[in-house]
């Protein structure tokens, strides 16, 4: 008998709203995040990615207008590319170099990504060479680079150490500032690796929502507990929140 990984979610993203997707392993968290990525579609119901009904539209064209962000793309690149070159192939959506097809602009604006993402100073080395958050910080700016209206960021604090986490989340803040009418939904599993900014929160637990909408209203003790199933106290300060065990 198959199941489904999610039933009965029922979610809307504005323009300007950073959204955090929150569950346990196994809760439906990337499964959602590729449906609104016009990566994977529903087997049933309906979904509709920027305004475009998935199954009916250019899907090439909705994907150069979402940035989807995974840790794991890294390894995508060739080794030998910097980080700079890595970060000018968001202009192309490409993993490879087309220096060709790259206007000035583009290189202004990777120029720009890079400084703002504090990865200047580390434009000419090998991304491999980075650190697991700084080379994060990399994928970030290169999406950025096509101008997306819609920003997915799969887990990209996992694995980062607390300076690479907290220069990371510094980044966002100021993302959130610089483009205010770009929506972002980032997936995680820990509060602690939410930006300043989160004006939103969705929580799964096998597949269906425990609860949605402005994270005064989402991110309680009672929200959070029945999301992982374990009793939880959760605090916040209006720009970073925390969870522990009650």
């Amino acid at each position: 008998m198959r199941l489904p990984v999610l039933e009965d979610v029922s979610w809307q993203v504005r323009a300007g709203e950073r959204w955090a997707l929150l569950g346990a392993n196994g809760a439906g968290k990337t499964t959602l995040l590729g449906i609104a990525g016009a990566v994977s579609f529903p087997s049933s119901g309906r979904a509709e990615v920027l305004g475009r009904a998935l199954g009916g539209a250019d899907v090439a064209q909705l994907r150069a207008e979402i940035g989807h962000v995974d840790a794991r793309d890294a390894a995508r690149f060739a080794p030998n590319l910097t980080v700079e070159e890595v970060v000018r192939t968001g202009a192309t959506g490409t993993i490879g170099m087309f220096p060709d097809r790259l206007t000035q602009s583009d290189l202004e604006r990777a120029r720009d990504l890079l400084a703002a993402f504090g990865l200047g100073r580390l434009a000419g080395r090998r991304l491999r060479e980075l650190s697991q958050g700084e080379r994060a910080r990399a994928l970030i700016a290169r999406v950025l680079v096509g101008r997306p209206r819609l920003l997915l960021l799969d887990e990209p604090a996992a694995g980062v150490d607390l300076p690479g986490r907290e220069a990371l989340l510094e980044a966002l803040d100021r993302l959130a500032r610089d483009l205010p009418g770009l929506a972002l939904v980032l997936t995680t599993h820990h509060l602690e690796e939410l930006p300043a900014g989160t004006s939103h929160a969705l929580l799964l637990r096998a597949g269906r929502v425990v609860a949605s909408g402005p994270v005064a209203e989402t991110l309680t003790d009672e929200s959070l507990s029945k999301c992982f199933g374990l009793p939880l106290v959760v605090t916040g300060d209006g720009r970073r929140w925390h969870a522990r065990h009650a």
